[in-house]
């Protein structure tokens, strides 16, 4: 033990081992998992039950502070309880960047810059402090309240900096995969070169965050979404399957357990400075070339999206031609079941009735789902035109705080333009 770890287990009156794995591929494996099924379960509860992003953001807080209450009194690395906290951190830290993109409106640009530099300063004080900001020092109180904040602001930033190039690109969520795997790739052969341990490893962490949202989104997304069709309670199932075995996996075999104490302290500064400051150029070059490509894909024609993975997918907008109609097509007798459930919802909005008005919108989409294949393929530019209407509807009906002024415009254009 060093003096710092006696310190504090003479102030605590326990001695803590590693409270953190071993980073092993199990490690990187189950990080993903977690992170996947963390953004569809949210999802799941956000819009399929249609809880609303406040409220479903206020119980992933208050689970949030039992979990990591439960973590924190632990002398040791539980696996069950730690990758329980990890899943619980990835829904809440996303939870509030959508809170800021959705409710009040901040950009996501805005929201990844401010979100970096809340990171930078909590590895500053983090350093100061401890001096070093290796997890294999995880081993004292102070510690592991610094790396739990880190990994919270982590997947805050994640999720808006991998939000914010969808929003740049309009990119579809199978596309959207390869930039944070490349990227992983990339920081895993610079660590291999001799990059710095520790600054490889939070930037693969942060790129882990975008890489899992953008697969559970790949799956759960219809296939004219670029996605699987499996949907976010099937994926949200699948995922939490594998998560259970492989924690099962090592709770049994303990193969990503540092059980000595003396492990844990391990230096984790590379052997030579020289090639980790030729690395760190690396990755300076790595980061001028990504922006690089952003910027050349924000610059090709695609369609508006609104990138926000608090929503089933992104919301397309169309512009119809003056005098053109987005239903002359469709068959009128579907077209008349949309206009009676907007009709619908709008009396209750106008009631008051805001749970009435959720749950009666859920007929519409479910409707606009089941009627896609064949009002598509009818009239792809008027079916994509009401589907830009009808998220911004869903949106502003499931919001966390609803504003009935934004819910009665936007039923009100829906059902103008379901003529």
């Amino acid at each position: 033990m060093t003096e710092t770890t006696r310190s504090e287990a003479a102030s605590t009156g326990r001695v803590m081992l590693s409270k953190v794995p071993e980073i092993t591929v199990w490690f990187w494996v189950i990080k993903i998992l977690c992170t996947t099924v963390g953004e569809s379960f949210a999802d799941w509860i956000n819009m399929t039950l249609g809880v609303g992003l406040n409220a479903t953001a206020l119980i992933f807080t208050v689970v949030l502070a039992v979990v990591l209450g439960w973590q924190l009194t632990l002398n040791r690395y539980v696996p069950f309880v730690y990758w329980l906290t990890v899943v619980v951190v990835s829904v809440t830290g996303t939870l509030y960047t959508d809170i800021l993109t959705d409710d009040l409106g901040v950009p996501l640009a805005l929201s990844t810059g401010v979100f970096a530099a809340v990171l930078a300063v909590v590895f500053g004080v983090w350093w100061v402090r401890e001096r070093t900001l290796s997890i294999h020092s995880i081993t004292t109180l102070p510690r592991e309240s610094f790396y739990w904040l880190a990994i919270l602001v982590t997947f805050a930033l994640g999720t808006a900096a991998g939000d914010w190039t969808l929003e740049l690109t309009g990119w579809g969520p199978g596309t959207s995969v390869l930039l944070p795997a490349g990227l992983i790739v990339a920081v895993v052969i610079g660590w291999r070169l001799g990059a710095n341990a520790v600054l490889s490893f939070w930037l693969a962490y942060i790129l882990t965050r975008p890489l899992g949202a953008n697969l559970g989104d790949w799956m759960g997304f219809p296939p004219e979404q670029q996605g699987l069709g499996l949907g976010t309670a099937v994926t949200s199932l699948i995922f939490l399957t594998a998560i259970l075995g492989t924690v099962a996996y090592l709770t049994v075999t303990r193969s990503d357990v540092a059980d000595e104490p003396g492990s844990a302290q391990k230096a984790s500064a590379t052997e030579n400075p020289v090639r980790e400051r030729i690395m760190l150029g690396y990755y300076s070059v790595i980061a001028v070339a990504t922006a690089a490509l952003l910027v050349w894909a924000a610059g090709q024609p695609h369609s508006t999206a609104a990138a926000s993975e608090a929503e089933s997918g992104p919301t397309v907008t169309v512009t119809l031609a003056p005098g053109q109609s987005a239903t002359g097509k469709f068959p009128p007798a579907d077209v008349a079941n949309f206009r009676t459930i907007v009709a619908d919802t709008l009396s209750k909005v106008q009631a008051g009735d805001q749970a009435g008005a959720t749950a009666r919108i859920k007929d519409l989409e479910t409707a606009w789902d089941d009627d896609q294949a064949t009002l598509q393929a009818l009239d792809d530019t008027g079916w994509n035109a009401l589907d830009g209407q009808i998220d911004h509807a869903l949106k502003a009906v499931r919001a966390g705080t609803p504003d009935p002024g934004t819910e009665t415009q936007t039923l009100t254009t829906l059902l103008n333009s379901l003529k």
